[in-house]
């Protein structure tokens, strides 16, 4: 259904932008193209206005980088009142001399380099038509286009203009401040927890930034970068393969494609490489074919990522929702720009922000994706921190963790030079009891006396199964006189009532042993005289409690 879907978006937003002028205009305009390259003198002197074929959409596109004759005409007339401007919309690396009514000179207008106007902003070449503009008197252009960027054509009053100015600034610094900050927050993410796929993200998001830059004009902002890299035509094309290699690494690692599907990902990377080898091919080849082949291998490279992402939807993996969710908006305004730079049609005016805009709620999706999956990790680390520190049989906290626990009382109780103490106990004849009644009652005993005992323990106490059927508690804050008082509670939680399992009654008793910590005493030997103590009760007959008092060190006589 969704691939379904897909092409009917795209013709709609086709067919909106071919019967939608630009907004602001004053008169509808028809633009003609001139295919051989005449003499300037009987272009301007209009000998040759007859053999200028009129082209549909209002849009100069030309798909050589050999300079070509536009001829344009509006349907009414443009008061001089209006203060009537021309303007070329979104013209890229193209240059444009143009010979406006009244005027026996060239006006000549790029993005950047020395014929760049910096009284408008980088949303179009803006020329001024002081004389208004006659119905039917035509508009001569000559444009140079290395990148075959098509560029609409409108009529504007310069009021609209500069009001348009004003808000294409305003999208521009949101939308590729947005996308940088994007970048420093995805490499911040790889520094600071180490995911390396989002070095990639930011690689890439940072490439972004430098095609938008330099294609759209953005760059002349920045005098000295402008200088040096505005100029060069070919230092878009060099960003979109860095942005086509960075996003294709991150999305593979992302959705772990090389082990989860690695047809598709065998697939995708030739596509790269193949994308890669066709747009920097457009520096050595002036066919028209070569870059039309190029946008081809990107769409496909860009269908597989969306079959990666439906595939990993279907195989509920959170990945995959995630990918689907940031690529589908991007993957249909890369068709609808493919088709604009194909000539299949003229792409909307909003296109020019939509992209950028796209490619920011992409990665603003990458990074709830990351906060979700940092999420689940901590749920993943939380989960195994709990089944390692606690006995899945008892409830009672499991031997490293009463260990640690242990450990730590000793070194508090040093500290702060408080009482501690811990009671040592197991089940009498709880052996007879597995080889009687099988394992499973035994599980079922031991579960119910844990349960038993924990009930009776503070909320401070701590309670730990140290090994089959012995069980520690560490009572903080306790002296042995009342340590002892803790065991007998424990003795009769066992010992009150028989044991009620799959209908069969069991007497069961506890012997336990009990010691208090004495001065300068290791965990390590607390537990040898408690186990001690558990022993003596043992011998002594078995359901009862023996105490071991705190050896005093106590000094030799001189």
């Amino acid at each position: 259904m969704l691939f379904l879907l897909l092409p009917g978006v795209v013709l709609a937003i086709a067919d909106e932008s071919r019967s939608a002028p630009p907004t602001g205009t004053l008169a509808h305009v028809t633009v003609s193209r001139l295919d051989p390259e005449p003499d300037a003198a009987g272009v301007i002197g209009g000998a040759l206005d007859a053999e200028f074929a009129p082209v549909v959409g209002g849009t100069i596109h030309e798909f050589t980088p050999r300079p070509r004759w536009w001829k344009i005409t509006a349907d009414r007339s443009v008061s001089a009142k209006e203060h009537p401007q021309l303007v070329l919309h979104s013209p890229g690396h193209n240059t444009v001399e143009a010979w406006l009514p009244g005027s026996s000179e060239p006006v000549t207008r790029a993005l950047l380099g020395p014929h760049a106007d910096q009284g408008f902003s980088s949303r179009g070449l803006v020329f001024p038509l002081p004389s208004g503009l006659p119905a039917g008197t035509p508009i001569y252009v000559h444009v140079h286009s290395p990148d075959s960027t098509p560029m609409a054509v409108s009529i504007e009053s310069l009021r609209d203009v500069h009001r348009a100015d004003l808000s294409h600034v305003a999208w521009r610094a949101l939308l590729l401040g947005g996308l940088a900050l994007m970048a420093l927050l995805a490499l911040g993410f790889w520094v600071g927890i180490g995911a390396r796929g989002y070095a990639y993200l930011s690689l890439s998001m940072l490439a972004q930034v430098g095609f938008f830059a330099t294609h759209s004009g953005d760059i002349r902002r920045v005098p000295a970068l402008a200088a040096q890299l505005g100029d060069d035509w070919r230092l878009p094309r060099l960003f979109v393969v860095a942005v086509a290699v960075f996003s294709v690494v991150f999305l593979t690692r992302y959705m772990e494609m090389r082990d989860r599907q690695p047809k598709l990902w065998n697939m995708l990377l030739g596509c790269t490489v193949l994308f890669a080898l066709f747009a920097l091919g457009t520096w050595l080849s002036e066919a028209y074919w070569v870059p039309v082949v190029g946008n081809l291998i990107l769409l496909l490279g860009a269908a597989l990522i969306l079959v990666a992402a439906v595939h990993g939807c279907l195989q509920r993996r959170r990945s995959g929702y995630f990918v689907l969710a940031a690529w589908l908006p991007m993957m249909v305004l890369l068709i609808v720009r493919v088709g604009e730079t194909s000539g299949l049609w003229a792409g909307p005016p909003w296109l020019m922000h939509a992209l950028p805009g796209a490619l920011l709620l992409a990665g603003l999706v990458f990074m709830i994706g990351l906060s979700d999956t940092l999420q689940q990790l901590r749920r993943d680390r939380d989960r195994a921190s709990r089944l390692a520190s606690v006995d899945v049989l008892t409830g009672a906290m499991s031997r490293p963790a009463i260990q640690n626990r242990l450990k730590a009382c000793v070194e508090e109780s040093h500290r702060r030079r408080i009482p501690l103490s811990v009671v040592f106990f197991d089940i009498d004849r709880f052996k007879r009891i597995n080889d009687e009644y099988g394992h499973g009652i035994g599980d079922s005993c031991l579960k119910i006396i844990a349960l038993r005992t924990r009930n009776r323990l503070r909320t401070y106490d701590s309670l730990g199964r140290w090994g089959g059927d012995e069980l520690l508690v560490v009572l903080p804050d306790t002296h042995l006189e009342e340590a002892m008082g803790v065991a007998e509670n424990l003795r009769s939680a066992v010992n009150c009532r028989p044991l009620s399992i799959d209908g069969h009654l069991f007497d069961a008793s506890l012997s336990l042993g009990v010691a208090e910590l004495a001065e300068g005493e290791t965990a390590a030997q607390l537990l040898d005289r408690v186990d001690a103590a558990l022993y003596a009760s043992k011998a002594a007959g078995r359901d009862r409690v023996t105490g071991r008092v705190p050896v005093v060190a106590t000094a030799e006589p001189a």
